[in-house]
């Protein structure tokens, strides 16, 4: 015996026209995933800073122990015997000096245009 019907046909839902009437709308896509890693802060932003100067620090070291010729330094008519090391670390610390000075102004400078800006 034979029959039109087809036999998956009877065993599927019967078919929603409001859902089949219209275009379907895309799925959400799903939430990310909450990152649970703390945001970095200024403590440890400080110990950072502190490893890096303990290693700078170390550097500098090893360079004064290496260099510990004794020369003679002319500076405003006065002369200077130190070691090598020494006198270099004391010059790199007169011009770091310097260029904070020189920040420092700048810093300020900006500071009284912003002020001057916001009367």
């Amino acid at each position: 015996m034979s029959t039109s019907r087809d036999d998956s046909a009877a065993d599927a839902p019967p078919l929603d026209p409001a859902v089949t009437a219209g275009p379907t709308p895309p799925a959400e896509p799903p939430a990310p995933a909450v990152s649970r890693r703390p945001r970095p802060t200024r403590i440890s932003g400080t110990w950072v800073a502190v490893v890096v100067a303990i290693v700078v620090l170390a550097f500098l070291l090893v360079f004064i122990l290496q260099n510990l010729t004794d020369v003679t330094i002319h500076f405003l008519g006065g002369a200077f015997t130190w070691p090598l090391g020494v006198s270099l670390l004391f010059a790199a610390l007169a011009g770091a000096l310097l260029v904070a000075l020189v920040g420092a102004a700048r810093i300020l400078q900006l500071r009284r245009q912003a002020k001057r800006a916001s009367h």
